[in-house]
């Protein structure tokens, strides 16, 4: 399967904190890739560089054979990123919101009103759509907020923990909507501490700690090689 994202010895520096240290994979077509690991591995670090909102201090990462360091642009033009802090405008409307961050996307008023369209779909909260985000559950806001990040149909989708603080509802239907999306060819790069949701819903992880990827593959490969039932079991086999 082509791979749409290729990172070869990624390394980022924040002073003389070295956070991410040579790191390699690379994520397929219409494939789910995980990063999981606990907080501080440098999960966020390297969604924020592939993001192009870090530079990074060395290495190389190619998105449908562009550069980074060369061409930013070409993967913001074809990029989403949905941060786990994300959050949206509490006195609007949730319909104005789409209409809003459409506009910043979208090259005609045709394209504003599909990718409205599209968002609504996604986000699938009814009647609810046109009331105020203020008055919104966190599992609303967070579809929500999916939908916009899907309403311009990247090729690749980076997400930042996309259930994190949510209820087990509403973290299965953000969990399906990212399946169905991936299914119809969208790449998704994500990253979680909850390492049995990822077992669920990815192709492939790779289990990094402390700015260096362990190990790497299916989830039914790593439990396999590690002798282990689930990945949490993986992940602590893997750091002895």
């Amino acid at each position: 399967m082509e791979a749409i994202l290729q990172v070869k010895g990624l390394r980022k520096f924040y002073g003389k904190l070295e956070a991410l240290q040579g790191i390699d994979f690379e994520v397929r077509k219409g494939e789910i890739f995980a990063l999981i690991g606990p907080n501080g591995a440098g999960k966020t670090t390297t969604l924020r560089v592939i993001a192009t909102l870090l530079s990074p201090s060395d290495g190389e990462v190619r998105f449908n054979g562009f550069d980074l360091k060369k061409n930013p642009e070409k993967f913001r033009e074809r990029i989403s990123y949905l941060p786990e802090e994300a959050g949206a405008y509490r006195n609007l409307k949730g319909l104005d919101y789409l209409k809003f961050m459409a506009r910043f996307y979208a090259n005609s008023r045709q394209e504003v009103e599909t990718f409205i369209q599209r968002a609504v779909s996604i986000a699938d909260l009814g009647e609810r759509i046109k009331e105020k985000i203020g008055t919104y559950s966190k599992g609303m806001v967070r579809k929500l907020l999916l939908g916009r990040a899907l309403m311009t149909s990247p090729q690749l989708a980076i997400l930042d923990e996309p259930t994190s603080g949510l209820d087990v509802i509403n973290a299965l239907e953000v969990r399906e909507i990212i399946k169905k999306f991936a299914a119809g060819g969208l790449s998704v790069l994500l990253s979680s501490h909850n390492m049995l949701e990822i077992e669920f819903l990815s192709h492939r992880v790779a289990l990094i700690n402390k700015g260096q990827i362990l190990d790497a593959g299916s989830p039914e490969e790593l439990k396999a090689k590690y002798q282990a039932s689930n990945l949490e079991e993986v992940f602590r086999r893997a750091l002895r």
